[in-house]
Order: structure tokens, then C-alpha cells, then sequence
């Protein structure tokens, strides 16, 4: 089984100080902080059969006008990236990790320190390595990540078919679940329009720009 890696004092505070930008941010931040006062000691294992913590990523391009977007096998549908806290209470942390081993991008960082999106997810019934799991929520928070579509792309073939850059737009009509595009994808991009956000995503990019590890002209 593994074990807890940090405290998570700081994500409840992150989710107190998160600014919901619709209700259905408002009322999934309200169960996420419901089940961490309540079941902190399970939820951010897999073992726990009522929900698992899960980190997510909207990764886009330096100038917001592309989304990652990888094929995944078990739920045959292009969709963001994103995984189990395993443990691990820092969600960025986890958030950075999947993206680097669902896609082979070396270089990503984040375009904001803080959460961009909350969201509670009903996750059917499955079998994973022969094992069946059963139905449970995947109580998640999404961060928003910066990566250079020049970047090389590596398929992770024990999780996904296919990695891909979309324009924005496009990355929503990619995915074949209507709920996510109608209520997560479509949301993710137009937050991308908000003042903040793209102070936020400009910095970034001049990060990504002058940053050691990546001494390239501008795109």
C-alpha cells in the first residue's frame, strides 16, 4: 500500500482560497473539502472504495491556442491527462508527473501556481490488470500546465493510444464523452479568457522562453 507523502493542510487551504468560476465548481469544491475534513486518510489512496483523489491537466501551448489531449484505453476517448494522487498530497506534484509519463514531455511547467478547476467524477465499474473496480467518485483538481508543441511526444502504451496537440476548440469536439465536453472542456477554455489567467499564461510563456532548459528563439 503507499503511503501518505505530505501533509495536506495546504491543498485545503488552496481549495478555501479557490474562486469558483460556476456553480458546479462551488458545489464540487464544497464535497472535495467535505471528504478531506472526513476521509483524509483514504482518499488519496486507491484502496479507499468510495472516491480517490486525482489530479488533472489542461496543457496548453505558450500562446493558449493549443490543448494536449491523449487517447486514453479505458476510456476510449481523447481526453486531458491526469491521475491518482497515490498517496501524494501534492496535486501539482502528480498533476506534473502524469503529464511527463502519459505524454514523454520532458519540459512542462505550470502556467499558474494555482488550482484552475475543481470537479466531482463518477467512474464506472472496470477491470484494471484483471482486478475489477468498483464504481467511485474521482474527486479532482485540475491545474493548468504549460508545454512547446515542438516538444517530442512518447505514447505511454500501458495507459494511452495516442497523444495529440488540438487547436483549443478542437480538443473539446476530439473527445467522444458528451458530458466532459459540455461541462469540463468547454469550461477549461473559457476560463483561459479570464484577465487573470492571461496574466498568468503570458508569464509563463516568458518563463518557458528564458528558462535554462529551454534556450530556443521564440515561437
Amino acid at each position: 500500500m503507499s503511503e501518505m507523502k505530505h501533509s495536506d493542510g495546504g491543498l485545503i487551504d488552496q481549495l478555501k482560497a479557490f474562486i469558483p468560476f460556476n456553480e458546479q465548481e462551488m458545489r464540487d469544491r464544497e464535497v472535495i473539502l467535505d471528504a478531506l475534513l472526513k476521509h483524509r486518510e483514504s482518499i488519496f489512496l486507491r484502496t479507499s472504495l468510495l472516491a480517490h483523489m486525482t489530479a488533472s491537466a489542461w496543457v496548453i501551448s505558450p500562446d493558449a491556442k493549443q490543448v494536449l489531449m491523449a487517447y486514453h484505453k479505458i476510456y476510449d476517448a481523447w481526453s486531458w491527462l491526469g491521475g491518482h494522487a497515490d498517496g501524494d498530497t501534492d496535486l501539482m506534484a502528480v498533476a506534473l508527473r502524469e503529464v511527463r509519463e502519459e505524454s514523454g514531455l520532458e519540459h512542462v511547467i505550470p502556467a499558474t501556481d494555482k488550482i484552475y478547476s475543481v470537479e466531482t467524477l463518477t467512474v464506472d465499474g472496470h477491470e484494471k490488470k484483471g482486478v475489477y473496480v468498483p464504481s467511485h467518485l474521482h474527486l479532482n483538481v485540475t491545474y493548468l500546465l504549460m508545454a512547446d508543441p515542438s516538444d517530442p511526444l512518447r505514447i505511454n502504451r500501458e495507459e494511452n493510444s495516442g497523444v495529440q496537440w488540438y487547436e483549443k476548440d478542437a480538443a473539446v469536439r476530439a473527445s467522444s464523452e458528451i458530458w466532459f465536453r459540455e461541462r469540463i472542456y468547454t469550461k477549461l477554455n473559457q476560463k483561459l479568457d479570464e484577465g487573470c489567467i492571461r496574466d498568468s499564461i503570458a508569464s509563463a510563456g516568458l518563463r518557458m522562453k528564458a528558462s535554462d532548459w529551454h534556450s530556443r528563439e521564440s515561437l
